[in-house]
């Protein structure tokens, strides 16, 4: 897809994932080359934003929503974490309605 699309586009899609990665709790607060590196690959492969978005807000809500009694998680320090939850929704989509309840679940959880 990286070959089709002009560099723009490409530049454009890569920097919407990294803001929506940054913009999640318990994630970095600035991205560095590994993280630009998964987007482009997530690019190549096709994926679409909603779809990352989705994957992304599905994960933080599963690890916002643990039970408080477990023992803390390490902190998120790539994109990469995220991976196996796009893969996830890559090959079993959830509806597009639900992506605006992830967003809302996340703002929830995030202040608690």
């Amino acid at each position: 897809m990286i070959d089709k699309m002009p560099q723009e586009d490409a530049n454009g899609y890569i920097a919407a994932v990294l803001k929506i990665y940054l913009q999640l709790p318990e994630t970095p607060t600035r991205s560095n080359f590994n993280d630009r590196k998964t987007a482009e690959a997530l690019l190549t492969r096709g994926v679409p934003l909603t779809t990352i978005e989705s994957a992304l807000l599905l994960a933080t809500v599963r690890r916002l929503g643990r039970p408080s009694d477990l023992p803390p998680l390490s902190p998120i320090r790539s994109l990469a974490y995220f991976m196996p939850v796009v893969q996830e929704l890559v090959n079993d989509p959830i509806p597009e309605d639900y992506l605006q309840y992830l967003r809302m679940k996340v703002r929830f959880l995030a202040t608690k």
